[in-house]
């Protein structure tokens, strides 16, 4: 269903001013982006005409960009997804747990997201391998999957890490051991092993002359400047959250659907937009009970900044699997972790499915099989307007 007011259609009223507005100072990414919202479901990307074989209803239905970071297409693609990651859930209860970096690493990462925003995936997933393997907790060998934002509820730039991780994992002799029903690893020696591990790697990196940084932020190319930039993160306690097991894998996946392709902001919070202001509901973590929903207004191009600051880097991978679910190896580990926990294996080859549904969404007058009569290129239209009336059958089936 479309939402009474999109993203696209801010994109599309503010855009062209904000390009003339910002030339030269918005990278080929961000334009690519803009470009692929403005279009998305237009005529400008082609598309085809459907027909209903009972009623002979028709309807126009335009192509759609299927770029990451639009937000009307990221729900295709989380739950096909979802689909695939189903066969990969245990019987046990699942944690989510949470990396965040300080705001003064976090304008480092401002600078340098490709470099950092790794960083931030590596230090995290070996905080949390290191801690579980370690005989004093856990002693096992856990799985992760690590979803990446780089943004809070009102699209400020907030880089962290999202983790779903099951409640156990296997020994080194294939042994199954489980957590505390409540309770997986200590957040206290999480949060000093993950500050720990990203601060000497920051370090190494600006030591090898791969960060760079610009504007106010140009004086941190210094050594010693850097050095005193991120000294009070050194003392700093770096918070992890940890929150307790879901109620089940389904569950799992219902959290999952609104974390792994969610984009800086969905177009159901999208309140009201007037043509120069934009309207949208967020959650102030500040308040709690009725007052953490709150509504914010923002300038068309203030909004589209704060949305094009979460752009990733080309080819940058913002979902990834770690331990028992890297891909090398989660064939084999999930296969001995359902050993131990005495669940059936999951087939190599599912059996035949169903015939799958129809791809068009079915008659909105009559509930009937709507059919493509018609597909026409980018920037065309079809060849007659659609009509009400009943088409033929040799219109339905013309192999032309």
């Amino acid at each position: 269903m479309r939402h009474t007011i999109e993203v696209a259609d801010i994109f599309r009223a503010a855009g062209p001013a904000y390009r003339v507005a910002h030339a030269g100072h918005l990278s080929l990414s961000q334009l690519k982006v803009m470009s692929a919202i403005e279009a998305c479901r237009t005529a400008a990307l082609g598309g085809h005409v459907e027909a209903c074989s009972d009623c002979g209803y028709q309807r126009i239905a335009y192509n759609s960009c299927r770029n990451r970071h639009c937000p009307r297409c990221q729900g295709a693609a989380a739950r096909t997804w979802l689909e695939a990651q189903e066969a990969n859930l245990l019987p046990v209860g699942y944690f989510h747990v949470v990396f965040t970096l300080p705001a003064q690493v976090a304008d480092i990462a401002f600078h340098n997201k490709a470099l950092i925003y790794d960083l931030l995936f590596k230090a995290a997933s070996e905080t949390m391998l290191t801690i579980a393997a370690d005989p004093k907790h856990l002693g096992v060998r856990i799985g992760i999957t690590a979803v990446l934002h780089s943004w809070g509820s009102a699209m400020t730039h907030h880089p962290h890490i999202h983790m779903i991780v099951p409640g156990g994992g296997l020994t080194q002799d294939g042994r199954w051991i489980s957590s505390r029903p409540a309770f997986l690893l200590p957040v206290r020696v999480l949060g000093a092993l993950f500050r720990r591990l990203f601060l000497t790697r920051l370090l190494d990196l600006h030591n090898a002359g791969k960060l760079v940084f610009f504007g106010k932020m140009a004086g941190l190319n210094d050594r010693r400047a850097f050095a005193r930039h991120i000294a009070p993160v050194r003392k700093k306690r770096w918070v992890v959250y940890a929150k307790a097991p879901f109620a089940g894998p389904e569950a799992v996946l219902a959290y999952l659907s609104r974390y792994t392709h969610r984009v800086a902001i969905s177009n159901s919070r999208l309140i009201a937009f007037d043509g120069n202001e934009v309207t949208f509901r967020y959650k102030n973590y500040r308040c709690s009970g009725a007052e953490r929903q709150q509504v914010m207004t923002l300038a068309a191009e203030e909004f589209i900044r704060r949305f094009l600051i979460h752009i990733l880097p080309r080819g940058f991978h913002r979902i990834r699997h770690y331990g028992l679910l890297a891909g090398s190896a989660r064939k084999d580990c999930l296969a001995q972790a359902r050993d131990m926990l005495g669940v059936a294996p999951v087939p190599d080859e599912p059996p035949a499915a169903e015939a799958a549904p129809d791809p068009c969404p079915p008659c909105p007058c009559c509930g009937g099989t709507m059919m493509i009569i018609e597909t026409f290129a980018a920037w065309c239209q079809p060849r007659g307007p659609p009509t009400a009336r009943p088409p033929t059958r040799e219109t339905i089936h013309d192999p032309a």
